[in-house]
């Protein structure tokens, strides 16, 4: 499976950007898609995961900020991201997962004071 993220770039602090990921297969078959980012030097990080179900989940940093959504025909998955900070700058995957963990590519997020 392929995962192409985009959509990253440079904002100022309290802006917007919404983040897109293609993925080559069909989405439905996965248990979860997520989006996960990593600053210089820190490790990978959960931002925010959406289930077959729907149900979504997000880490307290985010949580009312960033909003994860899914579009099973066009087999898309997109993170909106409000209200952002400094500290959200860092590379943002996207992450497909079954019994692997399948990643994107990854896309910056750069937010200035």
């Amino acid at each position: 499976v392929q995962l192409q993220a985009s959509g990253g770039g440079l904002v100022q602090a309290g802006g917007s950007l919404r983040l897109s990921c293609a993925v080559s297969e069909s989405i439905e078959r996965f248990v979860g898609m997520g989006w996960y980012r990593q600053a210089p030097g820190k490790q990978r990080d959960l931002v925010a995961v959406i289930f077959r179900s729907g149900s979504t989940n997000y880490p307290d940093a985010v949580k009312g900020r960033f909003t994860i959504s899914r579009d099973n025909v066009k087999n898309m998955v997109y993170l909106r991201m409000n209200g952002l900070e400094p500290d959200d700058t860092a590379v943002y995957y996207c992450n497909a997962r079954d019994v692997l963990d399948h990643w994107g590519q990854g896309t910056q997020v750069t937010v200035s004071s």
